[in-house]
Formats: C-alpha cells, sequence, structure tokens
C-alpha cells in the first residue's frame, strides 16, 4: 500500500486547530483594513409636519341626527313640514327667500323642511358641470346664516322628494317656554 506524502506545511493549520486553546499560538489578529472616509453628508432637507388637528368633542345641543331619523329619512318616511323651492331665482334672491322661509319656518316649529335646488345638468349636457351655483352655495349659506344654530342637519333628500335636486333641512327642536307664573300672588 502506498501513502502519498502530504507536505507538512499543508497539515499545520489544520493540525494547530486541532490542539485545545491553551496550546495554540495565539496571534492577534490583524485589525480589518480601513475603510475609505465617507463623504460628508447632504443636508437633509426636513419638512415640517403639522400636528394632527385636535379631536372635536360634540356637545349634546351640536350633536347631530340618531340613527332612526337617517334611516327614516333615507327610507323617504318622513313628510317634510315645509317645502322652499328655488327653481328660476339668481343666487341673490334665492338667498333671501330660503332666509325668509327659514325664519318662518322656525317661528312655526316645522322640524323637517325640504329644499328644492334642482337637479345638476347631465354629463352630456352642454354645459357639464357638477352642480348648479345655488346647490354649490346652500351649505355655506347654511352654515353662515342667523339660522344656523337651529339647523340640526342636512341630509340629501329621497327620490320621492326630489333625490339630488333637493335636500332635508332638518331644525332642532324649539326650546321649551318658560312656565307662566302663577297670577294672584303679588306683594304690595
Amino acid at each position: 500500500m502506498r501513502v502519498a506524502k502530504t507536505p507538512v506545511k499543508a497539515v499545520a493549520p489544520v493540525a494547530k486547530a486541532a490542539l485545545p486553546v491553551a496550546d495554540r499560538d495565539l496571534k492577534p489578529r490583524p485589525a480589518p483594513p480601513a475603510k475609505m472616509p465617507k463623504k460628508a453628508p447632504v443636508a437633509q432637507l426636513r419638512i415640517p409636519v403639522a400636528p394632527p388637528p385636535p379631536k372635536k368633542t360634540v356637545s349634546k345641543e351640536h350633536a347631530t341626527l340618531d340613527g332612526s331619523w337617517d334611516r327614516q329619512l333615507s327610507r323617504g318616511a318622513i313628510a317634510p313640514d315645509r317645502a322652499i323651492d328655488l327653481h328660476g331665482h339668481n343666487l341673490s334672491t334665492a338667498y333671501t327667500t330660503l332666509d325668509s322661509a327659514l325664519d318662518r319656518a322656525i317661528r312655526d316649529g316645522d322640524r323637517v323642511v325640504l329644499l328644492v335646488t334642482g337637479k345638476p345638468p347631465r354629463p352630456e349636457s352642454e354645459r357639464p358641470h357638477a352642480r348648479g351655483a345655488i346647490r354649490a352655495a346652500v351649505g355655506d349659506w347654511l352654515a353662515g346664516s342667523r339660522h344656523a344654530a337651529a339647523i340640526a342637519a342636512v341630509r340629501g333628500a329621497h327620490p320621492r322628494h326630489g333625490g339630488t335636486g333637493a335636500l332635508y333641512i332638518i331644525l332642532r327642536k324649539p326650546a321649551p317656554k318658560p312656565a307662566p307664573k302663577p297670577m294672584g300672588t303679588r306683594k304690595n
């Protein structure tokens, strides 16, 4: 049998690794090569982030409608107490008509007012746009009107009441009037 002669230099590292740590020739390892210095950091653009908006707390007097009102309105089950038709009006006469009609509705104790503004034009019409001028202005008019505190909510109307061409304005319940003082108990 013939054994190949292996040079001692080739076996020495393997044999050295097999020795216990105490018997090894421990030499410090060379330090890793120095890395190339990095370029100076480029100034980072910092975009200020706005803080989140404060959470709005809704008091009971400013709460919106409850679920039963919304369900009944969406089914068209509530009949409006009054209707305001703004067809044929320009912006100024429409605002005056709306303001005076809301004044009468609040005074008479109405709860649901149907505001008819007219349907927006169809997309295939000659002047396609999202909505008419009166319909676009109604939200701002109601929010900024003298009657804003008396309005509980504004919802889109059911198709039987005008659909996309009309809105329900739900008015708050009138505040109860104080009880009259009994007569005949005057002091002299």
